[in-house]
């Protein structure tokens, strides 16, 4: 064998030598790459080596970033969770790619049965159909989901690459108080017009007309009243702003019972013009702990609506009982009377302000459709509730039930 042929034959066996170094550690590399887990790289020499250590540093990077993005996404979605509001995640075309459980809660989504599917296809209504479509995403959406009483506000906001977000929120409680706010303009316009009128009529008829002294002062006569129920009114709005705007009632002011059941019952004979036969009877020891004024609003309000409510010769009973016996303890004060009684349907709703039961006989005898307003206001703020029971034909009772902790004992005891 020539030299020239020895040479190449090393050669040969040179390169095959490294080849093989080669395939050796690409197939180590192949098989660290294909880890589902991160490891130290292998052992390698050579420029091996710092490949390994530079895949292994890129590896580990992406690793760590990855982590992080999965963290923040769990975050996020806690955190989406955690809104009041409903948020549903929409792809470009509308389809459903998750939801947070307030949106489940509003529109009846499902992550996981829902998703994949067109929006409008789970939330069928035409309102919210014509919103996607009309793609005028700047203003929400005020809708009643189909057979429930509920409101919803929908928008929708882009983001991302073409998704969307669909959010959601409950405003049955803001529409609710609008239209008590509605209502409230609207009756205390109405309770305060019949009275201008008249009182404006007579004022042009004294003022065009050249009339006698004792005509003059029979209109002044007829005028007098309308302006007293309007002043009655006005009273009656003051005094519930009051209640709702002021701080919470003292506990350490000591109210003396006796004297304010007194005046109470004093305040409905005088009402009761001598119509009624008005009784007092208190029992136990205790006084109650609160703004007295407060009370006694509250206290004559039930009692001259007894009166309010009963016809002439009929009862009213005024009541105080302390120390009640269960669990609870407390005292009640109530006010029960033979009068007309309320049917069952109207019961719920006594406390609204300005709901009568039978409009005109309330404007006749003085009301103001405040009344019991001012009296769930008072006993909320000392922590008392108000029951009523009533029998159409047969009469009322109207309860209110006070805690221990509004109670103190008397320096006497009280006899009936």
């Amino acid at each position: 064998m020539s030299l020239i042929e020895i040479g190449l034959a090393l050669l040969a066996a040179g390169l095959a030598v490294a080849l093989y170094r080669q395939l050796r550690e690409f197939r180590k590399l192949k098989r660290w790459a294909s880890q589902s887990r991160l490891s130290d790289p292998p052992e390698a020499e050579g420029a091996w080596g710092d490949v390994f250590n530079l895949l292994h540093r890129h590896r580990r990077t992406a690793l760590k970033r990855r982590r992080e993005l999965a963290q923040l996404m769990v975050r996020s979605r806690r955190g989406a969770q955690a809104l009041p509001y409903g948020v549903a995640v929409l792809d470009a075309d509308y389809r459903l790619d998750w939801c947070n459980d307030a949106a489940r809660e509003h529109l009846g989504l499902d992550a996981e049965r829902d998703r994949g599917k067109p929006i409008v296809n789970v939330v069928r209504a035409p309102e919210f159909g014509e919103y996607l479509r009309a793609a005028k995403f700047g203003e929400p959406l005020r809708m009643h989901p189909p057979g429930e009483p509920r409101a919803l506000m929908l928008q929708i906001v882009s983001f991302g690459d073409a998704e969307q977000l669909l959010m959601s929120q409950d405003v049955t409680g803001a529409e609710r108080v609008e239209a008590i706010r509605r209502d409230f303009v609207a009756n205390v316009s109405h309770e305060l017009r019949t009275p201008l009128t008249v009182l404006v009529g007579f004022l042009e008829t004294i003022q065009d007309l050249k009339l006698e002294a004792s005509r003059v002062r029979d209109y002044v006569g007829l005028m007098a009243p309308q302006a007293e129920r309007m002043k009655r009114l006005v009273d009656d709005l003051l005094m519930l702003s009051s209640l709702e705007h002021a701080p919470p009632p003292p506990v350490a002011e000591h109210i003396a019972l006796r004297p304010l059941l007194e005046r109470v019952r004093t305040e409905a004979e005088t009402f009761s013009t001598g119509k009624h036969t008005i009784s007092l009877d208190i029992s136990g020891e205790d006084d109650l702990l609160g703004a007295e004024s407060e009370l006694a609003s509250a206290f004559v309000n039930l009692a001259t609506n007894a009166v309010r409510y009963t016809p002439a010769g009929g009862a009213v009973r005024i009541r105080w009982r302390a120390g009640l016996q269960g669990a609870d303890g407390g005292a009640e004060f109530s006010v029960e009377d033979t009068g007309i009684g309320i049917d069952p349907e109207h019961l719920p709703r006594l406390t609204e302000r300005f709901y009568r039961v039978d409009r005109g006989r309330s404007r006749e005898t003085g009301g103001t459709g405040l009344g019991l307003s001012i009296v769930k206001h008072a006993l909320a703020r000392h922590q008392a509730t108000l029951t009523i029971d009533s029998t159409p034909g047969k009469g009322s009772r109207f309860t209110a039930r006070f805690p221990v902790a509004r109670l103190a004992l008397a320096g006497q005891k009280v006899e009936s």
